[in-house]
Protein backbone atom coordinates (compact mmCIF):
# COMPACT_ATOMS: atom_id res chain seq x y z
CA UNK A 1 0.00 0.00 0.00
CA UNK A 2 2.58 2.77 0.58
CA UNK A 3 4.38 1.43 -3.13
CA UNK A 4 0.76 2.51 -4.33
CA UNK A 5 0.36 5.44 -2.00
CA UNK A 6 3.92 7.13 -3.28
CA UNK A 7 2.91 6.00 -7.12
CA UNK A 8 -0.01 8.26 -6.57
CA UNK A 9 1.13 11.11 -4.79
CA UNK A 10 4.44 11.54 -7.40
CA UNK A 11 1.81 11.96 -9.81
CA UNK A 12 0.22 15.10 -8.67
CA UNK A 13 1.38 18.43 -10.00
CA UNK A 14 3.31 20.42 -6.88
CA UNK A 15 4.14 17.67 -4.94
CA UNK A 16 7.75 18.33 -4.52
CA UNK A 17 9.01 15.50 -2.24
CA UNK A 18 7.45 12.54 -0.05
CA UNK A 19 9.00 10.78 3.18
CA UNK A 20 8.24 8.91 5.78
CA UNK A 21 8.03 10.40 9.22
CA UNK A 22 6.74 9.42 12.81
CA UNK A 23 6.91 6.41 14.98
CA UNK A 24 7.80 4.15 11.55
CA UNK A 25 10.67 6.88 10.51
CA UNK A 26 12.69 6.36 14.18
CA UNK A 27 12.16 2.92 14.95
CA UNK A 28 9.67 2.67 17.30
CA UNK A 29 6.81 2.12 15.41
CA UNK A 30 4.10 -0.47 17.30
CA UNK A 31 1.31 -2.23 15.52
CA UNK A 32 -1.17 0.28 15.69
CA UNK A 33 0.72 3.13 15.04
CA UNK A 34 0.01 5.65 12.08
CA UNK A 35 1.74 6.07 9.05
CA UNK A 36 3.16 9.50 8.61
CA UNK A 37 3.35 10.35 5.25
CA UNK A 38 4.91 13.99 4.53
CA UNK A 39 3.71 15.70 1.52
CA UNK A 40 6.11 19.02 0.60
CA UNK A 41 4.97 21.57 -1.66
CA UNK A 42 6.04 25.20 -2.38
CA UNK A 43 3.92 27.82 -1.37
CA UNK A 44 4.15 29.55 -4.59
CA UNK A 45 2.97 26.34 -6.86
CA UNK A 46 0.87 24.56 -4.10
CA UNK A 47 -0.89 21.29 -5.39
CA UNK A 48 -4.23 20.78 -5.89
CA UNK A 49 -6.25 19.49 -2.38
CA UNK A 50 -8.99 17.90 -4.37
CA UNK A 51 -6.59 15.68 -6.01
CA UNK A 52 -5.35 14.85 -2.36
CA UNK A 53 -8.86 14.94 -1.67
CA UNK A 54 -9.13 12.10 -4.56
CA UNK A 55 -6.53 9.70 -3.59
CA UNK A 56 -7.42 9.82 0.31
CA UNK A 57 -10.81 8.52 -0.87
CA UNK A 58 -9.20 6.33 -2.86
CA UNK A 59 -7.41 4.59 0.35
CA UNK A 60 -10.05 4.75 2.70
CA UNK A 61 -11.52 1.91 3.99
CA UNK A 62 -15.53 2.25 3.93
CA UNK A 63 -15.31 5.65 5.50
CA UNK A 64 -15.33 9.16 4.30
CA UNK A 65 -11.64 10.45 5.29
CA UNK A 66 -10.62 13.83 6.40
CA UNK A 67 -9.10 16.13 4.20
CA UNK A 68 -7.99 19.75 4.70
CA UNK A 69 -6.72 22.49 3.24
CA UNK A 70 -3.42 24.70 3.65
CA UNK A 71 -2.97 25.68 7.80
CA UNK A 72 -6.68 24.64 8.46
CA UNK A 73 -5.15 23.16 11.36
CA UNK A 74 -3.23 26.36 12.30
CA UNK A 75 -0.12 27.60 11.87
CA UNK A 76 3.09 25.02 12.24
CA UNK A 77 0.86 21.27 12.11
CA UNK A 78 -0.05 23.01 8.51
CA UNK A 79 -3.02 20.46 7.75
CA UNK A 80 -3.43 17.06 5.85
CA UNK A 81 -5.24 14.10 5.89
CA UNK A 82 -6.48 11.40 8.19
CA UNK A 83 -7.51 7.93 6.20
CA UNK A 84 -8.77 4.58 7.46
CA UNK A 85 -7.30 1.94 5.34
CA UNK A 86 -7.59 -1.52 5.51
CA UNK A 87 -4.19 -1.93 6.59
CA UNK A 88 -4.43 0.94 9.25
CA UNK A 89 -4.56 5.02 9.30
CA UNK A 90 -2.15 6.34 7.46
CA UNK A 91 -1.89 10.50 8.26
CA UNK A 92 -0.97 12.84 5.35
CA UNK A 93 0.84 15.87 6.36
CA UNK A 94 1.67 19.14 4.30
CA UNK A 95 4.89 20.46 4.33
CA UNK A 96 6.01 23.73 3.34
CA UNK A 97 9.18 23.83 1.83
CA UNK A 98 9.88 27.90 2.24
CA UNK A 99 8.10 27.49 5.69
CA UNK A 100 10.58 24.79 7.02
CA UNK A 101 14.13 26.37 5.30
CA UNK A 102 13.03 29.86 7.37
CA UNK A 103 12.54 27.76 10.76
CA UNK A 104 15.50 26.15 10.17
CA UNK A 105 17.68 29.14 9.26
CA UNK A 106 15.87 30.93 12.33
CA UNK A 107 17.01 27.91 14.75
CA UNK A 108 20.74 28.28 13.15
CA UNK A 109 19.95 32.06 14.50
CA UNK A 110 18.75 30.89 17.99
CA UNK A 111 15.39 31.85 17.10
CA UNK A 112 12.75 29.46 18.41
CA UNK A 113 8.92 29.40 19.63
CA UNK A 114 6.23 27.65 20.92
CA UNK A 115 2.73 27.25 20.17
CA UNK A 116 0.17 26.27 23.16
CA UNK A 117 -2.72 26.11 21.13
CA UNK A 118 -1.48 24.17 18.42
CA UNK A 119 -1.35 20.88 19.93
CA UNK A 120 -2.09 19.19 23.14
CA UNK A 121 -0.24 18.43 25.81
CA UNK A 122 2.47 21.37 25.30
CA UNK A 123 1.75 22.94 22.37
CA UNK A 124 3.97 22.52 19.19
CA UNK A 125 7.55 23.76 19.32
CA UNK A 126 8.88 25.17 15.71
CA UNK A 127 12.40 22.73 16.82
CA UNK A 128 10.05 19.96 15.75
CA UNK A 129 10.39 20.71 12.35
CA UNK A 130 13.96 20.40 12.45
CA UNK A 131 13.46 17.06 14.19
CA UNK A 132 11.50 15.87 11.29
CA UNK A 133 13.25 16.76 8.66
CA UNK A 134 16.22 14.87 10.77
CA UNK A 135 13.92 11.64 11.07
CA UNK A 136 12.54 12.04 7.97
CA UNK A 137 13.18 9.16 5.46
CA UNK A 138 12.24 10.24 1.57
CA UNK A 139 10.55 8.01 -0.34
CA UNK A 140 10.53 10.44 -3.61
CA UNK A 141 12.62 13.23 -3.87
CA UNK A 142 13.61 14.06 -7.47
CA UNK A 143 15.00 17.11 -6.60
CA UNK A 144 16.29 16.83 -3.69
CA UNK A 145 14.97 19.09 -1.78
CA UNK A 146 14.79 16.70 1.33
CA UNK A 147 18.24 15.75 1.08
CA UNK A 148 19.39 19.24 1.28
CA UNK A 149 16.82 20.06 4.13
CA UNK A 150 18.34 17.24 5.87
CA UNK A 151 22.16 18.45 5.12
CA UNK A 152 21.26 21.39 6.95
CA UNK A 153 19.75 20.19 10.23
CA UNK A 154 22.28 17.52 10.91
CA UNK A 155 24.62 19.38 13.50
CA UNK A 156 22.12 20.99 16.05
CA UNK A 157 22.95 24.48 15.81
CA UNK A 158 25.14 26.19 18.70
CA UNK A 159 22.73 29.25 19.20
CA UNK A 160 19.41 27.29 19.06
CA UNK A 161 21.39 25.32 22.08
CA UNK A 162 21.66 28.24 24.00
CA UNK A 163 18.61 30.17 23.35
CA UNK A 164 16.49 27.25 24.48
CA UNK A 165 18.88 26.20 27.32
CA UNK A 166 18.52 29.72 28.60
CA UNK A 167 14.91 30.60 28.28
CA UNK A 168 13.90 27.22 28.97
CA UNK A 169 14.99 27.02 32.66
CA UNK A 170 14.73 30.54 33.47
CA UNK A 171 10.60 29.48 32.78
CA UNK A 172 11.29 26.72 34.44
CA UNK A 173 12.29 28.59 37.84
CA UNK A 174 9.90 31.56 37.59
CA UNK A 175 7.12 28.92 37.39
CA UNK A 176 8.93 27.00 40.02
CA UNK A 177 8.82 30.43 42.13
CA UNK A 178 4.95 30.90 41.54
CA UNK A 179 4.29 26.96 42.13
CA UNK A 180 5.83 27.94 45.53
CA UNK A 181 3.01 30.42 46.51
CA UNK A 182 0.05 28.14 45.16
CA UNK A 183 0.65 25.53 47.05
CA UNK A 184 0.79 27.37 50.31
CA UNK A 185 -2.38 28.02 49.53
CA UNK A 186 -3.27 24.33 48.52
CA UNK A 187 -4.45 25.98 45.20
CA UNK A 188 -4.33 22.88 43.24
CA UNK A 189 -5.44 24.17 39.86
CA UNK A 190 -2.98 26.72 39.72
CA UNK A 191 -0.06 24.52 41.28
CA UNK A 192 -0.26 21.29 38.73
CA UNK A 193 -0.47 23.28 36.16
CA UNK A 194 3.05 25.01 37.27
CA UNK A 195 4.30 21.54 37.90
CA UNK A 196 3.72 20.71 34.45
CA UNK A 197 4.61 23.90 32.62
CA UNK A 198 7.86 23.97 34.28
CA UNK A 199 8.82 19.80 33.56
CA UNK A 200 7.95 20.79 30.14
CA UNK A 201 10.51 23.47 30.21
CA UNK A 202 12.77 20.85 31.83
CA UNK A 203 12.21 18.65 28.97
CA UNK A 204 12.68 21.15 26.80
CA UNK A 205 16.54 22.20 28.33
CA UNK A 206 17.55 18.48 28.68
CA UNK A 207 16.88 18.03 24.75
CA UNK A 208 19.09 20.71 24.00
CA UNK A 209 21.84 20.14 26.71
CA UNK A 210 21.66 16.74 24.85
CA UNK A 211 21.70 18.37 21.40
CA UNK A 212 18.76 16.32 19.86
CA UNK A 213 15.74 17.28 18.35
CA UNK A 214 12.45 16.71 20.14
CA UNK A 215 9.54 15.16 18.22
CA UNK A 216 7.30 16.12 20.04
CA UNK A 217 5.62 15.35 23.28
CA UNK A 218 5.47 11.51 22.92
CA UNK A 219 7.61 9.13 24.44
CA UNK A 220 9.81 12.31 25.26
CA UNK A 221 10.95 10.94 28.34
CA UNK A 222 11.73 7.69 27.00
CA UNK A 223 13.94 9.05 24.53
CA UNK A 224 15.47 11.11 27.16
CA UNK A 225 15.96 8.49 29.58
CA UNK A 226 18.56 6.86 26.91
CA UNK A 227 19.75 10.26 26.77
CA UNK A 228 23.26 10.92 27.92
CA UNK A 229 22.71 14.19 30.02
CA UNK A 230 20.48 12.95 32.68
CA UNK A 231 19.37 13.05 36.02
CA UNK A 232 19.52 9.32 36.95
CA UNK A 233 15.90 7.72 37.62
CA UNK A 234 14.38 10.90 35.29
CA UNK A 235 11.29 9.49 34.83
CA UNK A 236 10.27 8.10 37.80
CA UNK A 237 11.37 12.07 39.71
CA UNK A 238 8.66 13.04 37.02
CA UNK A 239 5.78 10.51 37.77
CA UNK A 240 6.58 11.67 41.70
CA UNK A 241 6.27 15.54 40.92
CA UNK A 242 3.52 14.88 38.95
CA UNK A 243 1.29 12.50 41.50
CA UNK A 244 0.30 15.09 44.18
CA UNK A 245 -3.24 15.65 45.83
CA UNK A 246 -4.15 18.64 48.40
CA UNK A 247 -1.94 17.08 51.29
CA UNK A 248 1.02 17.04 49.26
CA UNK A 249 1.48 19.83 46.83
CA UNK A 250 4.69 21.59 48.81
CA UNK A 251 6.63 18.61 48.83
CA UNK A 252 6.12 17.68 44.63
CA UNK A 253 7.40 21.44 44.45
CA UNK A 254 10.59 20.91 46.83
CA UNK A 255 11.23 17.32 44.24
CA UNK A 256 10.24 19.57 41.37
CA UNK A 257 13.26 22.33 42.63
CA UNK A 258 15.23 19.56 43.56
CA UNK A 259 15.21 18.26 39.37
CA UNK A 260 15.82 21.81 38.30
CA UNK A 261 19.00 22.44 40.08
CA UNK A 262 20.12 18.97 39.06
CA UNK A 263 19.77 20.36 35.10
CA UNK A 264 21.23 23.65 36.12
CA UNK A 265 24.07 21.59 37.30
CA UNK A 266 23.89 20.01 33.90
CA UNK A 267 24.02 23.33 32.12
CA UNK A 268 27.28 23.92 33.48
CA UNK A 269 27.06 27.66 33.26
CA UNK A 270 25.11 28.09 30.19
CA UNK A 271 22.24 29.28 32.42
CA UNK A 272 21.71 32.76 33.90
CA UNK A 273 18.78 33.72 35.75
CA UNK A 274 17.28 36.89 34.33
CA UNK A 275 16.21 38.16 37.80
CA UNK A 276 16.78 37.36 41.25
CA UNK A 277 13.47 35.47 42.62
CA UNK A 278 12.36 36.50 46.43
Amino acid sequence: MLDDLIADLKLVEGVRAVVLGGSYAIGMATEGSDLDLGIYYSEQQPFDIEKIKAISEKYADNEQPTVTGFYEWGPWVNGGAWINTANGEVDFLYKNIEQITKTIENAKNGIWENNFEQQPPYGFSSVIFLAETNNSLPLYDPEEVVKNLKESVKQYPPRLKQSIVQQALWSAEFTIWQAEKFASKVDIYNTVGCLTRAINNIVSALFALNETYPMGDKRAINILEQAKIRPVGLAAKIDNILCCNQHTLIDNVLQLKNLFDEIVAFANGQYKPYYKLS
